[in-house]
């Protein structure tokens, strides 16, 4: 690895996307914290979504450089190219299955090139696997992360995965919480804080952040508030391929004042403008918005996915449902009582300010890829 004593560390992001969600919403929180401590280099599998770079500080140097191909048929030409992309860093960060052909051909380029140390990431799973893992995906995440010098993982569903099933050793799988500035979510919210909202008068704002994508399922969402759209009005934040069909099953459902203002940043300015937070996913792991939502002192309806029910406050688990049935009258009993959302609100908020605070997973991470760089207190 090259000597990095005299220079900040050159740091390889690989994605399958960088729409702005979950884990890209942390690494560029980490990045933004870091400041001129590190240098970033992005690349995604997917380079037309690039929606998270506006969220990076300006300050933050960082750079878009462009990869060999990152998806593909594997063999070894492509891996050999890739391995050599790879080679000219100081520190590989993979996450999720979209860059795990950067993982594989990692260990394949290992044994004949220098290779700096690499550290995967794993947040969950997309449409095609938000039900059962796939087997031949198993095996290749299996054979990749060989040479992998850590796995890391939010959520305890996760972190039973990579051990059990991708058979990483216990010492390589770090469960780090995602961690907010729960600070900031206690803020005043300004009247024009979520763009193009003309609130409808008597209404209650139930909304939801997400990337608009099929595992988010937001059709469940509309088919769940429709019931009780005399009294709730639906905001949706987020930008993606379902935009379209989302609209059309909002119309079929006559939701005709749902607000969709696409992505915005920096959602301390307008979390606290809801008045109940919905997660209608398919599949989740330790979704971030939701810790947002609960900072922002928010009572939650969700889908019982991931470790959401572990995450929330105690009063509010009973609001964490198996079905869309159970998710709409969950939105309707809230609706209804004024004194409950408070109550839960209060709760949600206390169990943030606890639990999820972003030093501890901040420190962490420094931590780990300090250590990875041979430098522990680089990031700190």
């Amino acid at each position: 690895m090259a000597d990095i004593s005299r220079r900040p560390p050159r740091l390889l992001h690989v994605h399958g996307s960088f729409s702005l969600g979950g884990k890209e919403a942390r690494a560029v929180r980490l990045m933004n914290l870091w400041g001129d401590r590190a240098q970033h280099m992005i690349v995604s599998a997917a380079p037309q979504s690039m929606g998270a770079r506006a969220a990076i500080d300006p300050s933050v140097a960082v750079s878009f450089p462009e990869p060999p191909a990152l998806t593909g048929r594997p063999g070894p030409l492509r891996f050999r190219a890739l391995g050599r992309f790879l080679a000219g860093f100081d520190l590989i960060l993979t996450y999720n299955w979209g860059a795990m052909d950067a993982v594989m051909a990692h260990r394949f380029c290992s044994p004949f090139l220098r290779m700096p140390p690499l550290i995967h990431h794993e947040d969950g799973f997309n449409i095609e696997e938000a039900e059962r893992l796939k087997a031949e995906r198993n095996l290749y995440r299996r054979l990749a992360l060989q040479r992998a010098r850590a796995v890391v993982v939010p959520s305890i569903r996760l972190d039973g995965i990579a051990r059990t099933v991708w058979k990483q050793p216990a010492s390589k799988v770090h469960l780090i919480r995602n961690g907010i500035d729960v600070a900031r979510y206690a803020r005043p919210v300004a009247a024009d804080a979520i763009p193009g909202l003309l609130r409808s008068p008597g209404k209650l704002l139930v909304g939801t952040l997400a990337g608009l994508r099929p595992v988010k399922n937001i059709p469940r969402l509309i088919r769940s508030v429709a019931p009780h759209r005399d009294r709730l009005q639906l905001v949706i934040i987020g930008d993606g391929p379902e935009r379209d069909s989302i609209l059309a099953e909002a119309d079929r459902h006559g939701l005709d004042d749902i607000c969709m203002p696409g992505f915005l940043t920096q959602p301390w300015r307008f979390m606290g403008a809801l008045d109940i937070f919905a997660l209608s996913s398919d599949s989740e792991q330790f979704p971030i918005s939701l810790v947002e939502a609960m900072a922002a002192g928010l009572p939650i309806a969700s889908m019982d996915v991931g470790d959401v029910i572990q995450m929330i406050a105690p009063e509010n688990q009973s609001f964490i449902v198996p079905d869309e049935a159970s998710l709409s009258h969950a939105l309707g009993n809230l609706a209804a009582n004024p004194e409950l959302r408070a109550r839960l609100g209060k709760a949600n908020r206390h169990r943030a300010q606890r639990d999820f605070d972003e030093a501890a997973m901040v420190d962490a991470y420094a931590s780990l890829y300090g250590q990875a760089l041979s430098s522990p207190h680089i990031l700190r």
